[in-house]
């Protein structure tokens, strides 16, 4: 008898900041200084944050942060957390950014 499991795994999630302009070094310093402690808990996964990037289609960017979390609800949970926000209100007043939160495909079912 297997121990394996027929309930498919919902798909991950993935957060996605594109800093598109900076126009306050100090409140970017404070939500740097802020944002570990937003992810006690929620343990996201850490893909890209501000390597080297080209641009190929669209608008100029100054930098790109990706986060992988297990599902929908728990990226959300994160973004939404009073943790988080309290950080945020840096981001918000440091630089302009667009934010995603978007579900990855699901896995395919093991058989």
């Amino acid at each position: 008898m297997s121990n394996t499991s027929n309930a498919i795994s919902p798909p991950k999630a993935y957060v996605i900041f594109i800093k598109e302009s900076m126009h306050d070094e100090v409140e970017m310093a404070r939500y740097k200084a802020a944002v570990g402690a937003s992810f006690k808990g929620h343990s996201p996964g850490f893909l890209a944050a501000y390597g080297e990037l080209e641009v190929v289609e669209g608008a100029p960017a100054e930098g790109v942060v990706i986060l992988e979390f297990a599902d929908m609800e728990k990226a959300r949970a994160w973004y939404h957390s009073p943790a988080y926000q309290e950080a945020a209100r840096h981001r918000f007043a440091g630089a302009v950014y667009r934010g995603l939160i978007v579900e990855g495909i699901a896995p395919a079912e093991m058989k």
